[in-house]
């Protein structure tokens, strides 16, 4: 969205993107829908925006939100977490309702070794404005991430691994391991984090 801001393009996609998706925001402030309903269409129909734009055209996109938008944008300290696996020997994947193949370039910048994100329908080489699937958020993480590690057959010891999130629509991927960590947690995630007695980041409960 900063990109077409930036460069004036997609305006009235904007504007419909957010005409849509600001009701959504006043019905969970208002309790009547969850965190995950709130949020899953977002990354979904951010798809909207590429509407006939070629694979070359896009990968413009990507290059200049990790170049530009999120290079210097990184939290040092939760990267270094990351730093500390890899060294530890532990297969590090980054999970996240981002576009794939932005999440692929943000995943490279940072280390980890996979990127599983939410992936946008390509047809004759060009976006077709729709996600291929569901998005890559809540409770669809786990899903996806266990489509792609069965894919790519890999196996994960659960109760060896651990998790990292800010917010209480991760509870779901958090719940997966047995080492969940909130990393500056929302408050409806830190409340959870207090009850459980997860980690949190910074810091220890």
């Amino acid at each position: 969205m900063d990109y077409f801001a930036a460069h004036n393009l997609r305006r009235w996609t904007h504007r419909v993107y957010m005409a849509y998706h600001f009701p959504l925001y006043i019905l969970l402030r208002m309790g009547l829908i969850s965190d995950g309903a709130f949020r899953k269409p977002w990354p979904a129909h951010l798809a909207w925006y590429l509407r006939g734009y070629t694979v070359e055209q896009a990968d413009l996109i990507w290059n200049w939100i990790s170049d530009v938008k999120v290079k210097n944008t990184w939290r040092m300290d939760t990267c270094g977490l990351l730093r500390q696996h890899k060294e530890d020997g532990y297969l590090t994947i980054l999970v996240s309702g981002t576009p794939a193949p932005l999440l692929e370039r943000l995943a490279k910048e940072i280390g980890a070794d996979h990127g599983i994100g939410t992936e946008f329908e390509i047809r004759g080489g060009r976006f077709t404005g729709k996600s291929s699937g569901p998005a890559c958020i809540a409770d669809n993480k786990v899903t996806l991430t266990a489509a792609y590690l069965n894919r790519n057959q890999i196996n994960i010891d659960y109760q060896a691994s651990y998790a990292y999130a800010d917010s209480i629509s991760d509870r779901f991927m958090l719940e997966l391991v047995a080492n969940p960590v909130a990393t500056y947690p929302d408050e409806a995630l830190m409340k959870l984090a207090m009850e459980r007695n997860w980690r949190i980041f910074p810091g220890e409960n």
